[in-house]
């Protein structure tokens, strides 16, 4: 039996209050933090079980989601993949991605990313997928470039963050372009 949420390498899975060690310990790589959002003050250990425990009671949304990656060898997290900006009546929505460093260069990413398009495509019936990505962040524009997306604009210096402004890429990747490069 096969599960739209299990790769070769990762799955899909709800974050489980258990989880806090793992997501709490990739605060710890200031730079990673900033490539997905902003850098912020430390939170405590119980401020990051409250979190993962609130985010592990809450009932799933069937668009709106926010899972954990887990490695299939051993299923410890090895980061988040998350939708928002879901916008039904147009059939798009954002995505966001973190791995967290000791993970990175092992192939999750990219093998999450196709495993929330397959549900959100294949699934929810959606069309076309959008990320913002910053200028500084070389990774992930490797990543999406190697993924397929196209980059569909820049919004310049639009983020400020280790003493330097930096550019916003957008990226987009639709449902038939997505079938093309990855047919089931």
């Amino acid at each position: 039996m096969t599960s739209v949420w299990v790769g070769e390498r990762v799955r899909l899975r709800a974050v489980e209050p258990e989880d806090w060690e793992a997501f709490h310990s990739f605060e710890e790589y200031s730079d990673d933090v900033r490539n997905g959002h902003r850098l912020h003050p430390p939170r405590s250990a119980e401020r990051a079980r409250q979190w993962a425990a609130e985010l592990a009671a809450q009932d799933p949304d069937l668009d709106e989601v926010r899972l954990a990656i887990a490695a299939r060898d051993g299923d410890s997290v090895v980061g988040m993949i998350s939708t928002h900006g879901v916008d039904r009546h147009a059939g798009t929505f954002c995505y966001g991605i973190a791995v967290g460093s000791p993970h990175h260069r092992r192939g999750y990413a990219g093998e999450a990313v196709t495993l929330l398009f397959r549900y959100m495509f294949w699934e929810r019936r959606f069309q076309k997928a959008e990320a913002w990505v910053y200028s500084s962040n070389a990774a992930s524009l490797a990543l999406h470039r190697r993924l397929g997306f196209v980059q569909e604009g820049v919004r310049r210096r639009s983020r400020f963050a280790a003493g330097r402004y930096d550019d916003e890429v957008l990226f987009g990747m639709t449902v038939e372009e997505f079938a093309a490069r990855y047919p089931d």
